[in-house]
């Protein structure tokens, strides 16, 4: 038994793969880069031709292709913001409203990030958009800037979890129709209220990670090449561009709501931002070519980790290891429940998305519930957070690629040590003990 214990868990292509995948990132590889190798390991060590393992790769680059063109669209809608000075009148207005007080700024970051979740749902687009203006100010209060990542992170992750709105709706619907069509009924209503005790967590996470671990001056440099306020120069002020953008901003949340569509919410607000001229036609195409040097790269990243998510499922490696895994499960459900716990965060660090996630999941871990007893509540909290589990914290997660690309705009964060560890540290860590406490509370 212990032989094929190691065979087939440690030596499986999926662990070795996703492993590699980590060492790589850890060793500063290019993510894009490690991704690609980790995928052809994983082929390889499955027994995959080559070619099979490309095409399978390209094959399921398409899975998401939405979320790709959603971040460039928006990518597009940043930009447009920079162009008419709304960010740096934002970020200044802000500024004001902070002056000196470290912890206003974080307040004010974290009802933004929420707010981007669920309100005016453009995701990880405001961060390119309103952190660089920042990073001057940031530098002056010697905030460390693991905190400002984890307070991002924070609010890109804990209201789809807990809040039954904006992409909430999208992942909570996701997790009870997959329950559904695995063999057990819920309704959808009722994931908010078990998955809300995986929101204190991230709560508590956050709070450990502000008041706590990173809350000690850390010093950076001012680069001149970051948008900043000239000494002496007028503020900007509210003009028809800025108001453009606000309705901009307006019909783009409602058209998502009505559609469930973020590219098209995105599209139509691009329109009326150049139809009513609030950037001029001939900037068009400047505007675009920002859009994707902003978001490109995060956009790519996640076709390629839907790419990787392809080959390990097509090589046969998660169902064999989830399987083997099920022939070692103790009759304790808490134990059972911290073996499904692992089992998701390996999966979801590798594949970086806790949405694309869930479909696989609940192929496996709703039956295992039903054979162990679990209630359908217990298994929505392991459901939630086996799924959210490798989101904060994996290298090619949008948790953690989108605060990089705004706190990296002169050069001073790591995406690997400065994101991806400390949120890992401060948010899955807690999501595991939650979850554990759910399957005894609920």
């Amino acid at each position: 038994m212990a032989s094929i214990f190691m065979k087939t868990v440690l030596l499986s292509p999926v662990i070795l793969s996703i492993g590699l995948l980590c060492v790589l990132c850890l060793r500063r590889v290019n993510v894009l880069l490690a991704i690609l190798i980790s995928a052809l390991v994983a082929g390889l060590l499955s027994g995959m031709k080559i070619t099979h393992i490309m095409d399978a790769f390209i094959a399921g680059m398409g899975d998401n292709s939405e979320t790709a063109l959603s971040y460039i669209l928006l990518g597009t809608f940043a930009a447009s913001m920079i162009h008419t000075g709304f960010s740096k009148m934002l970020s200044e207005t802000i500024t004001r409203i902070v002056k000196h007080r470290t912890y206003g700024l974080f307040g004010i970051l974290t009802l933004v990030a929420i707010a981007s979740q669920n309100i005016v749902p453009i995701h990880i687009a405001f961060i390119p958009m309103m952190i660089p203006p920042l990073l001057k100010t940031m530098n002056q209060l010697k905030i460390d800037r693991r905190a400002v990542a984890c307070i991002l992170a924070f609010g890109l992750k804990m209201p789809y979890i807990a809040i039954p709105a904006g992409f909430g709706i999208i992942f909570q619907n996701l997790i009870a129709d997959n329950m559904i069509q695995n063999g057990m009924f819920v309704q959808r209503s009722a994931i908010w209220q078990s998955t809300f005790i995986l929101g204190i967590a991230m709560t508590v996470g956050l709070c450990i990670a502000v008041f706590i671990s990173y809350r000690k001056p850390r010093v950076y440099s001012n680069v001149d090449n970051l948008e900043e306020q000239e000494h002496g120069m007028p503020r900007p002020q509210m003009n028809k561009s800025h108001a453009v953008i606000l309705l901009a901003i307006l019909v783009t949340f409602i058209i998502q709501l009505l559609t469930h569509s973020l590219p098209l919410g995105a599209l139509v607000g691009l329109s009326i931002i150049f139809l009513l001229r609030a950037v001029e036609h001939n900037r068009m195409d400047q505007l675009m070519s920002e859009g994707i040097y902003m978001m490109g790269f995060i956009a790519f990243v996640m076709l390629a980790s839907a790419g990787f998510a392809n080959v390990l499922k097509t090589t046969g490696g998660i169902v064999a290891l989830v399987t083997t895994l099920t022939t070692f499960l103790p009759e304790s459900k808490l134990l059972t429940a911290f073996v499904i716990l692992l089992i998701g965060l390996l999966i979801t660090m590798g594949i970086g998305t806790s949405f694309g996630t869930v479909p696989i999941l609940a192929t496996v871990f709703v039956p295992i519930c039903i054979k162990m007893h679990f209630s359908p509540q217990q298994t929505i909290v392991l459901m939630a957070a086996a799924a959210a589990l490798g989101d904060a914290g994996s290298p090619t997660s949008d948790t953690t690629l989108g605060p990089t690309s705004g706190l990296n705009a002169d050069g001073q964060h790591h995406h690997i040590y400065d994101t991806c560890i400390p949120t890992f540290l401060h948010y899955n860590l807690a999501l595991i003990l939650f979850a554990l406490i759910g399957v005894v509370l609920l």
